[in-house]
């Protein structure tokens, strides 16, 4: 029996090289605080899990979810838009429920590449989220990689993408506030690059599932915000904001005839989430106390965090946003022996060539472990350094 090629070609999920090497320490009776894999491990909120329950105990009857999701989540995704970027959507057309946002991610490529047609070029960042790389090699498509530059806050240079292969390009990834460098485009940014998305055919995506972690009153721009909606996509996610990553509830919105397209196909995927979990979703779109209290606790953990690393030779040098620090290596050293080094103190972070070639010489800090436990490994930290 044979499998496609490029499975064994694109190898193990970087994400799970982190998990391996907790287990391995584990093993050995050791403890580790997990800065490594960026999963929300703050309480969801019991009003969502409370709705959650309701909705489960009132369908006497499982059945199907609609593939377009329920219409009164598509309004409660479209209420928050508007009160988050003052953008009117219509619900109907410009919004869609997902399975969380990675499943839409890596579903685009299927979309939008296909065997003989004219477009079979994805730009992707580097350092970068690597599912929209991966299922664009999947989906038989070729690579265009765009290297976020640390000398103007950490965007991806659009002017270095070859004229030639503007023809070429189906889709362009953004990713904001990004993973791993916390950095956050401005809207003239998005203006810009949008304009010339239309001006040659090329689909827009933002990727902006942490848009809702930022630091004081700096909130970080959307896709959506842009006057003119043609070739343009935003996929988010309740995995962060609200601490619902098993909830698997995110949304893509844009684009009338993309999200048509979209929906189209969902029939076929059985990707819709389950019709209690959209009733918990309503109720987390339409909260933002929990999401206050959730940034204020992230920046709290960024503040134990930041010394402490900088006196191992890790500077912070990434963006406010996200729940991301992204520390250079100091001295241009190599960031797989500054991760096994904290490894060492029973710390364990992402060495940033795991995000692409972009990411060498800098490990990515998740503050996703409590406040407690993020004290307790800015003291093994500085104990390493003694």
């Amino acid at each position: 029996m044979e499998v496609h090629p490029l499975v064994e070609e694109l190898g193990v999920y970087p994400y799970n090289e982190l998990g391996e090497a907790r287990a391995a320490r584990e093993q050995k009776g050791l403890s580790v605080i997990d800065f490594g894999i960026g999963v929300p491990r703050e309480p969801t909120p019991s009003f969502i899990r409370e709705a959650l329950v309701v909705a489960v105990l009132e369908e006497e009857y499982s059945s199907y979810p609609l593939a377009s999701g329920a219409g009164e989540l598509r309004e409660a995704i479209a209420g928050w838009i508007d009160r988050r970027y003052g953008v009117r959507l219509d619900p109907s057309i410009e919004v869609l429920p997902t399975l969380g946002s990675k499943e839409a991610i890596y579903h685009l490529a299927g979309l939008l590449l296909w065997a003989g047609g004219d477009r079979d070029l994805v730009a992707v960042t580097t350092p970068g989220y690597p599912v929209a790389a991966r299922s664009t090699r999947l989906a038989g498509g070729q690579l265009l990689e765009l290297p976020l530059d640390a000398g103007s806050d950490w965007l991806p240079a659009i002017d270095a993408i070859p004229h030639e292969a503007w023809r070429r390009l189906a889709v362009i990834w953004i990713n904001s506030p990004n993973n791993p460098t916390g950095s956050a485009a401005p809207l003239a940014f998005y203006e810009e690059l949008a304009e010339r998305c239309r001006r040659h055919g090329v689909v827009l995506a933002s990727d902006e599932a942490y848009s809702e972690i930022y630091l004081d009153d700096d909130k970080p721009a959307s896709v959506l915000q842009l006057a003119d909606p043609t070739h343009i996509l935003a996929f988010n996610s309740l995995s962060k904001r609200s601490a619902m990553a098993g909830y698997r509830s995110g949304s893509v919105c844009g684009d009338p005839l993309l999200v048509g397209a979209m929906k189209d196909v969902r029939p076929s995927l059985g990707v819709t989430p389950q019709n209690f979990v959209q009733r918990a979703a309503i109720a987390a779109w339409g909260d933002e106390d929990h999401v206050a209290a959730m940034r204020e606790r992230y920046a709290l953990k960024r503040e134990i965090m930041t010394a402490p690393l900088e006196r191992a030779g890790l500077k912070s040098v990434g963006g406010p946003a996200s729940f991301f620090l992204w520390c250079e290596v100091e001295a241009g050293g190599d960031d797989e022996a500054a991760a096994r080094r904290l490894l060492e103190a029973g710390v364990l972070v992402a060495p940033g060539r795991i995000f692409g070639s972009g990411g060498e010489g800098y490990v990515r800090v998740a503050l996703v472990p409590s406040i407690e436990e993020c004290e307790a490994a800015a003291a093994a930290i500085l104990e390493l350094e003694q």
